[in-house]
């Protein structure tokens, strides 16, 4: 693909958001395509696996402060066409203009506003890059989805995907040929897989109608991937994910996407973490959270209550006297990972329990508490509060 078609590419309407949207907002409606669009869902269904490669792309820049900000400064410099200076109709090609080659090459311009976007990630003869007939091509990136349990996302642990993906065709090795054949230069491109045309006196890049951009031409096709050199595998990789990840994160492993063509390297894969949840413990950002049951004399009178700790023995915390109900306390360095190589804090609620059934012995007692805090009317004072309307 070229970079003109880069520019004019709305990403923002490929994931159907609006242009001042959040990062969150982004994220979440790139997740619900992303369920929607993707292959394991859609067999078979090429439409589907092609939205689902739009729509993966887009998220890529929009997700990232600094490629969204470059990829909108390109749009707004670019977005509303070319034309030549003063309206004359002399050849001019963008390539010079970004590649800063015919004036004398160098570094800077508008090929240093451009560049990180158009070539950040990708390899010349990247899947949306030109290639030539003796480069490879970069192989597409995969999403895939994974669970783990609460503590598998704290310690962090090694699991099998089974991923379906393009291959290079065993049949062929990839080159598109029947056996015994081998396929030939695009005469039409010369092998770049990318042809010229003007358009308001400036020259743009495409891909090669006559070879789809590989730069090769197949006149006797395999019969196994009908001349494409690729073929639906099936394989099962481990995959490492960290200490610390959240629900919902989406975590890039590199080079365990779909293999190169040619010699090219392979894509990225890109797992979203779904975190199951844990019965006891909860979590808030690099915090683990615990409610722990106490009487209603240790939240009175005061007392050392021992807390759980997840994967630990439990600690004891000093619960001072006269703590009210849902009172939270923090316990250092027991929550989950952070990337500094710490921990995060273990928040502890602690919830008074209120007894279902009392011995006599208990609600003689409780008789006689009452009776000597008669005189202490507990809501007196909102009573009074919204008698007077709350002056």
């Amino acid at each position: 693909m070229s970079t003109k078609d880069y520019v004019e590419k709305d990403y923002y309407k490929v994931l159907g958001v609006a242009k001042d949207a959040t990062t969150a907002d982004i994220k979440k409606q790139y997740r619900k395509l992303a369920r929607q669009y993707h292959p394991d869902a859609n067999k078979g269904d090429a439409q589907a696996e092609e939205k689902f490669k739009e729509i993966s792309e887009a998220y890529d820049v929009l997700s990232d402060d600094k490629r969204r900000k470059e990829y909108d400064e390109a749009r707004s410099l670019f977005g509303g066409g070319f034309r030549a200076p003063g309206g004359g109709g002399f050849p001019f090609d963008l390539g010079d203009l970004l590649n800063n080659q015919g004036t004398g090459g160098g570094s800077g311009g508008i090929g240093d506003i451009l560049g990180g976007l158009f070539n950040r990630g990708r390899t010349p003869g990247g899947p949306t890059g030109p290639t030539t007939a003796g480069t490879g091509r970069r192989g597409t990136d995969i999403e895939s989805e994974a669970s783990i349990s609460f503590m598998q996302s704290i310690e962090g642990v090694t699991i099998p995907l089974r991923m379906t993906s393009e291959q290079p065709c065993r049949v062929c090795s990839g080159t598109g040929a029947k056996a015994g054949t081998t396929p030939r230069v695009c005469p039409e491109c010369s092998g770049t897989g990318q042809i010229s045309r003007n358009q308001g006196g400036f020259a743009f890049s495409e891909p090669c109608r006559e070879c789809k951009g590989r730069g090769l031409v197949v006149d006797s096709p395999c019969p196994t991937c009908n001349g494409s050199g690729r073929a639906a595998s099936t394989r099962t990789l481990q995959a490492r994910i960290p200490s610390g990840v959240r629900d919902g994160q989406r975590i890039r492993l590199k080079g365990k996407g779909a293999p190169g063509e040619r010699g090219g390297p392979a894509g990225d894969l890109y797992v979203v973490v779904h975190v199951k949840p844990h019965p006891i413990f909860g979590r808030e950002g690099d915090n683990l959270t615990v409610t722990v049951p106490v009487t209603f004399p240790e939240a009175v009178l005061g007392a050392d209550i021992k807390v759980p700790v997840l994967g630990g023995m439990p600690v004891t915390v000093k619960l001072p006297e006269g703590s009210a109900n849902g009172r939270t306390m923090r316990v250092r360095g027991k929550g989950a990972p952070i990337r500094d190589g710490g921990r995060g804090d273990l928040l502890v609620t602690f919830e008074v329990a209120v007894p279902v059934k009392l011995s006599e012995e208990a609600k003689a007692a409780l008789e006689g508490f009452r009776e000597a805090t008669a005189d202490h009317d507990v809501r007196a004072e909102l009573l009074k509060q919204a008698k007077d309307g709350g002056a």
